[in-house]
């Protein structure tokens, strides 16, 4: 097609000519039924809005320009009853924070999302919640009133709450079980666990007190930090009377404290007291929780160390007579002399052996040699004062210690024994002629007596505890080389 073709298609449109506007679109007109369907369907939107904000929200509300509720749903929104916060102020649901001020989030100046308030509900009961809020303006930019919803939170900040307090006390209870970790001895062990628990705390000091009973005397185990001796009464009164696990109290000069009674495996009653000043904050459940779990862990080392005593008890007794053995009583002979060397005073050693055992073990059997030893050990223990050493050293050997005696009085003591030890032997034999324990059918009694060797060590010697128990050794078997049940005095010049 050409050019000239082509412009004979083209029709130019003359300047200032009008076209006609399109043809005007004609609607049906507007029915009853037309109008009522639109209706319906403004409801039914209206009331799937409704259902959407209750399942998303707890709370939905519109206000006025003076803050009044003009709006709630649910109708029952914090228990109160149906309608009745409508027309009423908004600050009617708020509460003091204790500044004197209150934040009204039913009255947002600018929009605001998630803010946490406690509202009060019909009951007087608080709830968290938080508001989000937009103010509403009309055409001219006065305000109208605000729309929002809220959302109730307090059970998760109850849990959150819960879990923070779980996650606190998993944190100090770890750290104590740490510095616990890091030592051997009980002592050492309760000091690390007092004072971490101080610092987790912040408390002023914590102790530990034993023998808690009605009619006994506070005793204190263990004991860090500052004002125990002000508090004891207090706290050993909670742990006997209260039915608490852990109870708290106000003592008398204002201090907080806090009391924890425990009973350990082994049947002793203690208990851990904590305490803060008076210009401390009080005790809080929080605080109460974690001394309830702290609680444990000293009923842990109290166990410990009640376990390390009867194992150094062991190692240091003889377990048919419960007397000190040799090793233990001649350590503990070292350490009388010491004191006796330094208080320019005598001590006396003495060696027991008993006369005719063996006899007896054969005629009577291990269990009436057991016995036999048992009240020799028995009759030691009444002859002498608590301040003196008693040991068996093995077999039928025993050895006194007399801090402060000289020979004189040990040769008393030993004269005794030796008039009164085949006495109540035999008696002893005698009561059990008849038993099915003996060996042998004639249940006759057997000649039992004891051997003493004596050694003394006096004023200024220089004299060692191995030189002194050879003479205290020798003079004991030449008593037996002589006769037996007898006693001698190893004297230092004639040996």
């Amino acid at each position: 097609m050409t050019e000239t073709t082509l412009a004979a298609h083209v029709v130019a449109s003359p300047p200032n000519v009008t076209r006609d506007p399109p043809p005007a679109v004609l609607l049906p007109p507007v029915t009853p039924l037309a109008h009522e369907m639109v209706r319906d369907a403004l409801m039914e939107s209206r009331q799937r809005w409704r259902s959407l904000v209750k399942m998303a929200t707890d709370l939905a509300f519109e206000t006025d320009a003076k803050g009044r509720f003009v709006f709630v749903i649910p109708d029952t929104a914090l228990d109160w009853p149906a309608g009745a916060l409508i027309g009423q102020p908004s600050e009617l649901l708020l509460t003091d924070d204790g500044s004197g001020e209150m934040f009204n989030p039913f009255r947002p100046i600018v929009a605001m999302l998630r803010r946490r308030t406690w509202l009060r509900c019909f009951d007087g009961r608080m709830v968290m919640m938080t508001i989000s809020a937009t103010p509403l303006f009309d055409s001219g930019g006065a305000l109208l009133g605000a729309r929002g919803i809220g959302i109730d939170m307090t059970d998760y900040e109850a849990q959150t709450s819960q879990l923070a307090g779980r996650l606190r006390r998993g944190e100090v209870l770890d750290h104590i079980l740490a510095k616990v970790g890091q030592e051997t001895v009980a002592d050492r062990m309760m000091d690390a666990a007092l004072w971490a628990l101080i610092h987790a705390l912040g408390a002023e000091g914590a102790a530990v007190i034993g023998a808690i009973t009605e009619d006994s005397a506070i005793e204190v185990l263990h004991e860090c930090g500052r004002g125990a001796a002000a508090i004891l009464v207090a706290a050993a009164r909670m742990m006997t009377d209260s039915r608490l696990e852990v109870d708290r109290t106000i003592n008398l000069d204002g201090r907080f404290v806090l009391a924890a009674a425990c009973q350990t495996r082994f049947g002793a009653k203690a208990g851990l007291a904590i305490w803060r000043n008076a210009d401390a904050r009080p005790w809080d459940n929080d605080d109460t929780t974690l001394a309830g779990s702290a609680v444990r862990i000293i009923r842990m080392i109290l166990e410990y160390e009640a376990v390390q005593r009867e194992m150094a008890l062991q190692a240091r007794t003889d377990p048919l007579t419960g007397l000190l053995n040799r090793r233990a009583f001649l350590e503990d002979v070292q350490r009388h002399i010491v004191r006796l060397d330094r208080a320019s005073q005598v001590g006396t050693l003495l060696f027991i052996d008993m006369d005719g055992f063996k006899g007896i073990n054969d005629r009577f059997g291990h269990a009436a040699g057991d016995q036999v030893l048992v009240h020799l050990a028995n009759m030691l223990r009444k002859l002498v004062r608590p301040s003196d050493l008693i040991a068996r050293l093995g077999g039928d050997e025993f050895a006194l210690w007399l801090s402060g005696a000289d020979h004189l009085t040990a040769a008393e003591r030993a004269d005794q024994l030796c008039r009164t030890v085949p006495v109540e032997i035999d008696a002893l034999l005698s009561d059990r002629a008849g038993s099915a324990e003996a060996t042998e059918p004639d249940r006759a009694g057997a000649a039992c007596g004891v051997s003493i060797g004596i050694a003394t060590r006096g004023i200024g010697s220089l004299e060692s505890i191995d030189d002194l128990t050879r003479r205290a050794d020798m003079a004991m078997y030449a008593v037996k080389r002589s006769g037996r049940n007898h006693w001698r005095v190893s004297r230092l010049d004639a040996d």
